[in-house]
């Protein structure tokens, strides 16, 4: 029985109960919380289920194969991500990726056609199922949480607030790329905050629609525009770049190339903020179901493999920034809006979608709290004197919007 052995050798913390088809139980761990009871409802699972367990568990799990029959499906995502460096060290699934399966060492080919297919998927979704848990704005990215007791509107405003103090907006007339502009919310934000002019590009038709209809609602047409275009087509320049939750999206053989035409599309004097999710340790692919039912084609860079492609494009780091549990908070209220509101979501689709996304929040919020993900925020510029010498100009920008805010 693979799997039981698999569950043997991994689990050292919490409390995991088995009960595999015809019946039999078997407790595994140290008998503390986290506590969880699973059903296998199929002999075969005692075989398929440890082989590449980061897929197949969870399909398992999505088919109605695998059952929670106590605590919850996140005591149970928590309890298998608190011992996944066991099963990562379990001798079969080192042999099985000495082989290929499971492999670490997955690269992306990202061109434009396959990018735009990629974004489709997750993003053309129906324009309900994303106004069931995200904020207001649709922000559909990590939050910045400033107080820990942030609700989710506050701690996205935060986000688009801290952002636009990196880009050093200022009173002049400048010219602002969002690469990646979602729904439309940064990039109308920026526009709001400064006399600047707005440019956004997106590969998702859905949302390029739904944004363009925002800026004539609001009134903005005159500084804010959004197209349905890749940014390695765009032939001019600008004087701000932004790129929030794309560029895990652009995979590792296509980083030289981003950064290239990131360097190319600033003018001399611009500056640049990149957010993006990150790896806190070394290099590793990407959660295999997340990466095949939720965003195919991504990637989660670690800055080891970031910072010397940006070295040799000719792009001067001028600030990074690590948000480490910013993302576990965002997901945590997104997953409670969801549960909150599943029927509404399980009549838009099915359960089988249901479970899918239940795997998808609980999954990525485990990531943030023990898997070593975080969400980074790199500042860009071609000159050393682009950006003043002190971080103090983000924090006094900050500063007095919230007091404008107030104020408005």
């Amino acid at each position: 029985m693979l799997f039981k052995s698999l569950i043997n050798f991994a689990f050292r913390k919490g409390t995991l109960r088995v009960i595999d088809h015809k019946g039999a139980e078997q407790v595994f761990g140290d008998g503390l919380p986290p506590r969880c009871t699973i059903r296998l409802t199929k002999a075969s699972l005692q075989y398929t289920l440890a082989v590449n367990p980061g897929l197949s568990v969870p399909e398992a799990y999505m088919d109605g194969d695998l059952l929670i029959e106590s605590g919850t499906l996140y005591d149970f995502i928590e309890l298998a991500a608190q011992n996944y460096p066991g099963v990562e060290s379990y001798p079969l699934i080192n042999v099985l990726q000495l082989i290929g399966i499971g492999s670490n060492k997955l690269k992306q080919y990202n061109p434009v056609g396959v990018a735009k297919k990629n974004v489709a998927h997750h993003y053309d979704l129906s324009d309900e199922l994303y106004d069931l848990f995200l904020d207001r704005d649709r922000q559909y990215s990590c939050a910045y949480y400033a107080d820990p007791d942030d609700d989710l509107e506050t701690a996205q405003l935060n986000k688009k607030r801290h952002l636009a103090s990196k880009l050093l907006l200022g009173s002049g007339d400048l010219n602002v790329l969002d690469i990646g502009s979602g729904w439309g919310g940064l990039g109308m934000y920026l526009a709001r905050v400064s006399d600047s002019r707005v440019t956004g590009v997106t590969l998702s038709t859905e949302q390029h629609k739904v944004s363009n209809d925002r800026v004539r609602a609001a009134g903005l047409q005159d500084r804010v525009q959004f197209h349905l275009a890749d940014y390695r087509d765009l032939p001019r320049k600008f004087d701000r770049i932004v790129s929030v939750g794309m560029f895990e999206h652009v995979g590792k053989k296509n980083y030289k190339e981003f950064f290239s035409k990131l360097r190319d599309l600033m003018t001399d004097d611009g500056v640049a903020v990149i957010h993006s999710i990150g790896r806190l340790d070394t290099p590793s692919a990407i959660n295999p179901f997340i990466r095949k039912y939720i965003f195919p084609g991504a990637d989660v860079p670690a800055l080891s493999e970031i910072t010397p492609v940006v070295e040799q494009s000719g792009l001067i780091c001028t600030d990074i920034e690590i948000l480490r549990l910013h993302y576990a908070e965002t997901l945590r209220h997104w997953r409670e809006a969801f549960e909150a509101r599943r029927d509404e979501v399980a009549a838009i689709y099915d359960e089988r979608f249901c479970r899918m996304w239940d795997l998808y929040l609980v999954i990525c919020e485990m990531g943030f709290r023990y898997e070593n993900l975080m969400v980074f925020q790199i500042q860009l510029s071609k000159s050393l004197d682009a950006v003043p010498l002190t971080r103090d100009y983000m924090f006094e920008w900050e500063r007095a919007q919230v007091d404008k805010e107030k104020t408005a």
